[in-house]
């Protein structure tokens, strides 16, 4: 019997061997540079820590054929160049403390990964010394040649990829790839109001075409930041947006959130930033929607731009190579303060509605159309005499109508009339209250089809919905009632077990206080299983062990739940839509002023509570506008 030689290596084990410097910067830009929006990100972020006020970008091809950063930050000596392209290089950190982080960049990755896939150029001048230009291509470096700049960074990236052809059979289209560095650069812009930006388009060759531009703005944090996210976001999100500025534990949020009447279908419009670091992280993703969730509806997603600024110390952004991805060390605190801040900003806006629901109804409004003939059309005299008018009033008044009869009481039961019962005036009433139009909402001037209620401002008028605003001042009281009184508990006449891993048992029995509160009673049966000794007596009939299961993947999607007391407010919702005045009913006048009077001392009353307005306002210049009185 034949022994094998030891000396001898066996074929089908691996040997372990050690890739050269091309081979790992090409494994690291797979993790750093996904697409060219990642690129733009790396570069841009670079520019922002080297002070720059002002960056230009151009692309080409979506950022396929080109992409060129150009700041006026404080630059590279010609000596730093070929630094600045060797792996885990860089000026951010010494490596000392990873978790005192105050820049965007630390990693030293991005420019090597970058020079490893593509033909990348830097030409640089720092103060006092000259300028100078380095290329790489592929991972080959060439040497270091004077250049002419004047000052700043010019970081020119060509044919990206090219050096690892499979990469580029996963880019999208050109429109795509351009829509996403856009994003980026708007992300990065909103953390930066003091420093302008300037996206071209130069496919084709020229001058190209700006796509975005966001000019430094200085001033006040809030007057900075309320004007670049009006630029960025659009000037209907500044003009419906909600100033955030709460601290709690050495974390401070500030920002704008929207109205929940401004609303959106997908989550396209939340953006959030911790240290000014644009982030995706669905703790914090999931405290928006828990601050929103009981004022719009499954299908709805609020806006806001939310900065999260703590102490370095406090969160650790060094968990994902594209520094997407943070983790706080205590983050029930973030949490809460998101959910905290939010609510108490939206109980403050009071009966607000978004200026969105007035101008879509406008926009619904169509004057009337020429006539076919294409005859121009016959306009009557903007402000006629009060002698013109009683003249046309007296030659169209019927023969046998007495003189001081007007028009008012032609008709006995038309929809829009407004109409006092005999009896004695509710005390909340302010129909017979001069200057009651003078009041956020106005003073009612009548009721049309039995569900709308037309008020009367000083600069114009109020539609209001009286059975979903109703609706919504009646939950409100129900849900003030649950705060003061709790949740009734109805006990189970057997507990029901319901058997859980080691791990959901544990998170469930963490939140168990807090489920307590809306009348949800478990604790622990022994091993990994709980008992469900109480539910909530609003829900009736219940299955526990669904419910149970239901809240853990809430906890396990959110780092939180609601849906207990979304299943409970749920609950106090439909008693407030059965309990609320109905579509149809004939109001009085001291009727309608009392629904207007509770709406402006109501949180949240410019919105049901699905989240669809209750009221529209419509200037009286709009109105004009529509009948040409301009």
């Amino acid at each position: 019997m034949s022994i094998p030689d030891p000396q001898i290596s066996d074929p089908a084990r691996p040997v372990i061997r050690q890739l050269d410097d091309a081979a790992i910067n090409r494994i690291a830009a797979g993790e750093v540079v996904e697409r060219p929006a990642s690129a733009v990100k790396e570069l841009v972020e670079n520019a922002i820590d080297a002070g720059a006020t002002r960056i230009a970008i151009d692309i080409a091809d979506g950022g396929k054929t080109l992409i060129r950063v150009t700041d006026d930050g404080y630059g590279m000596s010609p000596q730093d160049l070929p630094l600045a392209l060797s792996r885990h290089a860089t000026s951010k950190i010494d490596g000392s403390d990873l978790l005192n982080i105050h820049t965007f960049g630390f990693r030293g990755e991005a420019l090597p990964s970058l020079g490893a896939v593509a033909r990348l150029s830097i030409t640089s001048r720092a103060k006092g010394h000259d300028a100078a230009t380095i290329r790489v291509a592929g991972g080959a470096l060439e040497p270091v040649r004077p250049a002419a700049l004047r000052s700043g960074t010019v970081v020119e990236l060509s044919d990206l990829f090219y050096a690892t052809p499979a990469r580029l059979k996963f880019m999208r289209s050109d429109r795509a790839e351009s829509q996403a560095i856009s994003d980026v650069v708007k992300r990065l812009a909103m953390a930066e109001p003091s420093i302008g930006f300037t996206l071209r388009d130069v496919s084709g060759g020229g001058q190209g075409r700006v796509t975005f531009r966001a000019d430094p703005l200085s001033g006040d944090l809030f007057d900075a930041l309320h004007g670049r996210l009006a630029s960025v976001l659009g000037r209907e999100f500044a003009e419906n947006a909600l100033k955030i500025d709460a601290s709690r534990e050495g974390i401070r949020l500030y920002g704008y959130a929207a109205l929940p009447t401004y609303s959106r279908g997908a989550a396209v419009a939340q953006f959030l930033f911790v240290n000014g670091r644009p982030v995706k992280d669905k703790m914090l993703q999931g405290a928006l929607r828990g601050a929103y969730f009981d004022f719009l509806s499954r299908d709805r997603h609020p806006a806001a731009a939310l900065f999260l600024d703590c102490d370095p110390e406090l969160v650790d952004v060094n968990v994902h190579p594209a520094k997407s991805e943070v983790r706080f060390r205590d983050p029930g605190i973030a949490r809460g303060l998101i959910v905290t801040a939010l609510r108490h900003a939206l109980a403050e806006a009071g009966h607000r509605a978004s200026t969105t629901v007035g101008g879509a109804t406008l926009g619904a409004m169509r004057p009337e159309t020429p006539s076919a003939s294409g005859a121009p059309r016959v306009y009557q005299m903007d402000h006629p005499s009060m002698a013109a008018r009683g003249a046309s009033y007296a030659g169209q008044r019927p023969a046998d109508m007495p003189p001081s009869m007007g028009f008012a009481e032609l008709s006995e039961s038309y929809s829009g009339q407004l109409i006092d019962a005999p009896g004695p005036a509710s005390p909340a009433g302010e129909d017979s209250v001069p200057g009651a139009e003078h009041l956020p909402l106005g003073a009612a001037r009548g009721q049309v089809h039995e569900n709308y209620i037309i008020a009367q401002t000083a600069d114009g008028m109020v539609i209001v919905d009286q059975h979903a605003a109703h609706e919504r001042l009646v939950y409100e009281k129900l849900k003030r009632q649950m705060a003061e009184n709790g949740v009734a508990a109805q006990a189970l006449l057997i507990p029901e077990i319901v058997e859980l891993s080691e791990n959901d048992c544990a998170r469930l029995l963490e939140v168990a206080q807090e489920l307590a509160k809306f009348g949800l009673g478990i604790e622990p049966f022994g091993g990994s299983a709980v008992a469900v000794r109480e539910t909530p007596a609003i829900l009736g009939a219940v299955n526990a062990a669904a419910m149970i299961r239901d809240i853990l993947d809430e906890l396990d999607d959110q780092g939180s739940s609601q849906l207990l007391q979304a299943k409970v407010e749920a609950i106090l919702s439909r008693v407030a839509c059965h309990g609320s005045i109905r579509s149809g009913r004939r109001m009085r006048g001291e009727e309608m002023n009392a629904l207007l009077r509770e709406m402006e001392a109501t949180p949240h009353s410019g919105q049901c509570n699905h989240g669809r307005p209750t009221y529209v306002e419509l200037k009286l210049a709009d109105i004009e506008r529509l009948f040409g009185r301009t």
